[in-house]
């Protein structure tokens, strides 16, 4: 790890670096917004804004991006509104909210705010890529040919961010099913030497959100430890 590169420098060209496999089962579509000019603008605002330092973050895993949040603006669970409306990058992505991106900024909300949260914790994705099936979000363990065909470029994925400026001691793993793919992989690879796992906010705000509140308060009980 280069000492003289902040955590967002490295972030930055990790990103803009991204290409999307060649071979894919049928149907499955990548989506990569780092081609975009608009999204190589946000990258580098919200990576110069937030993680100009050579701090260690506390890494927050996600399954792989929804294409209406991370899939869009290229910053994990965040979608144009919360870009725009928490951490001030201006966008003229889209209008919608997704809802994954809704609790997460909660969660940011209640932890203090968007320069207190990025200073501790990072927001990643297993798979750094949107996945599509049939114009619906696919997750990267929903076929057995898919994650074969994934699984090297997971491990490159983490190998690859730990060394933006990870803590070591322990990650986060958003997905139970997530954890179960990760676990194994972390076991092989040594990349966090404790993992937690907390349901995933989508799965919390399409099935529990009466529980929101409990959610929340869970979020931040083991992100502030």
């Amino acid at each position: 790890m280069a000492s003289n590169k902040t955590f967002g420098e490295r972030a930055i060209t990790y990103f803009k670096s991204l290409n999307q496999p060649k071979k894919l089962p049928g149907g499955v579509k990548i989506i990569n917004p780092y081609r975009s000019q608009k999204v190589k603008r946000i990258v580098k605002e919200f990576f110069s804004t937030f993680y100009n330092d050579s701090n260690e973050r506390l890494f927050v895993i996600g399954i792989n991006p929804g294409r209406f949040g991370g899939g869009l603006t290229g910053i994990s669970f965040t979608d144009p509104v919360a870009l725009r409306d928490s951490c001030g990058i201006k966008n003229n992505l889209s209008t919608r909210m997704e809802l994954s991106s809704i609790f997460i900024y909660k969660v940011i909300d209640r932890f203090g705010g968007v320069d207190k949260f990025f200073s501790k914790v990072f927001l990643t994705a297993l798979y750094p890529l949107a996945i599509i099936k049939n114009g619906k979000n696919y997750n990267y363990y929903d076929e057995k040919k898919l994650y074969s065909s994934l699984k090297h470029e997971i491990v490159k994925t983490v190998s690859s961010q730990i060394e933006f400026g990870a803590e070591r001691k322990r990650a986060i793993i958003l997905g139970k099913k997530n954890a179960k793919f990760f676990k194994p992989l972390n076991e092989e690879f040594g990349f966090f030497k404790n993992i937690t796992v907390l349901d995933h906010p989508r799965y919390i705000m399409q099935y529990k959100r009466k529980h929101f509140n409990s959610y929340l308060n869970k979020y931040l009980e083991l992100i502030n430890i």
